[in-house]
């Protein structure tokens, strides 16, 4: 595997389209699957210049195989909200792990970031599992967060600190 974080280009914006139609995919972003793709081509134009947020494709040789985003970047109180997609049939094959930590490192060395925090699925035992190895660990569950699936679904808040990810090997 030889996958590499970039920027998300519009020409990315089919394959996210695919990924955010996706039942599967989106039941652990807790969003209905029904977005469109001119929806998403507007959304790319408005946020173009948005500092806020940084969104990166995960791409192997040209394949392209998840995204990665930093979203609600705060620079006064140096933190942000990390989030993950692996496309279905990429999952399995390490990518997650590499793109999280590839993430984490532009967060704290590029973005000088503080900490960087992300929300899982309670019953996402594999995305908690690179969680963990990244060096994120629990700061609480919130009970009954969202909907999916016909239920309210708890979710955990895990963070890692820039000095943390430092500090590890």
């Amino acid at each position: 595997m030889t996958a590499v974080l970039r920027t998300l280009e519009r020409a990315d914006l089919p394959f996210v389209h695919r990924l955010f139609n996706d039942p599967e995919v989106t039941r652990y972003w807790f969003v209905e699957p029904t977005h469109s793709l001119a929806a998403m081509e507007d959304q790319f134009g408005r946020r173009l210049h948005d500092t806020s947020e940084r969104r990166f494709v995960i791409d192997d040789a040209g394949r392209r195989c998840g995204i990665v985003e930093l979203v609600d970047i705060d620079l006064r109180h140096r933190n942000c909200e990390f989030q993950i997609i692996v496309a279905p049939d990429c999952q399995g094959n390490g990518y997650a792990g590499a793109a999280t930590r590839d993430a984490l490192r532009y967060a704290f060395a590029v973005l000088n970031l503080h900490k960087v925090h992300l929300l899982v699925d309670n019953t996402n035992a594999a995305a908690i599992h690179v969680y963990q190895k990244a060096g994120f660990v629990n700061e609480g569950v919130l009970r009954e967060e969202y909907f999916a699936d016909g239920t309210y679904q708890d979710v955990t808040r895990m963070a890692i600190f820039q000095r943390d990810y430092l500090s590890t090997p």
